[in-house]
């Protein structure tokens, strides 16, 4: 592909304390995600989330997205359940309200922007918090049930993610211990596995292309054509 023709994927960077090839403190993306980008065709490009204090800024976010073709919500550490009415649960972790306000910020900016956008785990859980939704802080069981797992997903027919996937279930490699509890407005389910956990999301009413997924598709995405669809709709979106 002529570098050139690659469309700008814009993701946000998630805060680490440290990465061994640095000195100090990084601002990183999981090697998987970014290379299942540019496998599909994307140029993806890492964002600096700025947002001191955690303070809401759209129309500064909203202009730094405006360059951009898509943009990729990661995953990364659980959104303050504050943003969603709640006190935090003793299980929450790895909340920054700096990464917080920027991501909820960049959903609603790719939304007025008309920008296609594709959530993965956390940016699943932002996506629903932006629009209204809460979360299930903890989902129990002895391994957090959904933590370190691959199981089978239902896809709904007709969605983006059944055209994405070409699949009526998927194969889905997950690493959660948190679930959406009440799904955002306009926000429609399309996904579940076998124990009801929402695994997909998707917004109608959204211009371009809006895909959020529970589980980790970079993971597998090498190897499993499905999870490589996914990456290769949303470019083709971004694309156009």
């Amino acid at each position: 592909m002529n570098p050139a023709a690659r469309p700008l994927i814009a993701i946000p960077a998630r805060f680490s304390a440290s990465a061994s090839a640095l000195r100090y403190a990084a601002e990183v993306n999981a090697r998987a995600l970014i290379e299942a980008v540019w496998r599909a065709g994307g140029e993806p490009v890492t964002l600096h989330p700025h947002a001191p204090g955690g303070r809401a800024d759209p129309d500064g976010v909203r202009a730094r997205l405006a360059r951009f073709d898509g943009v990729l919500l990661p995953g990364g550490g659980d959104v303050d359940p504050a943003r969603y009415g709640a006190a935090p649960a003793a299980s929450v972790y790895d909340v920054d309200a700096e990464q917080d306000g920027f991501d909820l910020d960049a959903t609603h900016g790719a939304l007025e922007l008309n920008l296609p956008l594709l959530a993965v785990c956390r940016g699943l859980h932002v996506v629903d918090v932006a629009l209204g939704g809460a979360l299930r802080q903890d989902m129990g069981g002895p391994g957090r049930e959904h933590r370190h797992v691959v199981h089978r997903v239902a896809v709904r027919p007709g969605t983006l993610l059944a055209g994405a996937t070409g699949a009526a279930q998927v194969t889905a490699s997950c690493y959660h211990h948190q679930s959406v509890d009440r799904v955002g407005a306009g926000l429609s389910v399309t996904a579940r596995a076998a124990d009801d956990t929402v695994e997909a999301l998707e917004l109608p009413r959204h211009r371009g292309w809006f895909v959020a997924v529970q589980w980790h598709p970079e993971d597998t995405a090498r190897e499993d054509p499905a999870q490589r669809g996914l990456f290769e709709a949303f470019v083709r979106a971004a694309a156009r």
